[in-house]
């Protein structure tokens, strides 16, 4: 995806190691691989004290009858609604907010910014996802990586300095001039609690009227109201700035 923004640069002023690329790239270590590996630890752990099918035995969709593409196209559907929907209140609610803005505080885009995110945040989009795959579906199916590595493939190209609309198919997939808009700074006020929150698929956003686009210049400002106080260089001040933050 990287090599993509350096070859096709939707904003062309914009550096190849722009700024904040190493923070993002640390992130995309610490998020994805160290403290993934703590939260599915854990899940593993739970585990080994239920009965292997004890979920299923309840789920409403009983996903292990169906074929192995048919079960993966389910669960990469239900758990982006998952995921959309914790997003909509990291923005609704101020205390999620606070660990969300570590995400919205980059200042130019780039594939890498996928992964900046408060570890905080794994406390609320992994159990509540889980969550809702577990008792909707009874679990995930064994093939999900597929379906984790799809979107970690489409959220890195939502980010990255690359202008994608995906023509009609817009109002499926999310894309990087929609998720832009998702991290401007300036919002009309009956938008103030942010737009665009589709992870992979953009349609939750077209049926629940959350889409907006105003145009597809890409050159917006990006940020939050006030970030200039917000440490947007330095990875442990950013740890803690949600639980002792200025007003």
């Amino acid at each position: 995806v990287w090599g993509i923004a350096l070859a096709f640069p939707w904003r062309k002023n914009q550096k190849a190691v722009r700024r904040n690329f190493w923070l993002d790239a640390f992130y995309m270590y610490f998020n994805f691989f160290l403290f993934s590996s703590v939260i599915y630890g854990v899940y593993g752990l739970i585990a080994t004290f239920l009965p292997e099918d004890i979920m299923s035995r309840f789920a409403f969709i009983k996903i292990k009858a169906m074929s192995v593409w048919l079960g993966l196209l389910v669960f990469f559907i239900l758990n982006d609604f998952a995921q959309w929907f914790t997003h909509v209140l990291l923005h609704r609610f101020e205390f999620l907010w606070n660990f969300h803005k570590v995400h919205h505080s980059v200042k130019e885009m780039g594939f890498a910014a996928h992964l900046r995110y408060h570890w905080m945040e794994n406390l609320v989009y992994k159990p509540l996802k889980t969550l809702v795959v577990m008792i909707l579906i009874g679990g995930e199916p064994e093939q999900a990586f597929i379906v984790h590595f799809i979107s970690v493939a489409i959220g890195h190209l939502n980010h990255a300095n690359v202008k994608i609309t995906w023509g009609p198919f817009k109002y499926l997939f999310n894309n990087s001039v929609m998720h832009l808009w998702h991290h401007v700074k300036a919002l009309p006020n009956e938008r103030r609690y942010g737009v665009n929150f589709g992870i992979s698929l953009s349609l939750w956003d077209y049926i629940f009227k959350t889409n907006y686009i105003p145009n597809d210049s890409g050159d917006i400002e990006i940020g939050f109201e006030n970030d200039d106080k917000f440490p947007i260089d330095n990875f442990v001040k950013q740890l803690y700035y949600p639980f002792g933050k200025e007003d």
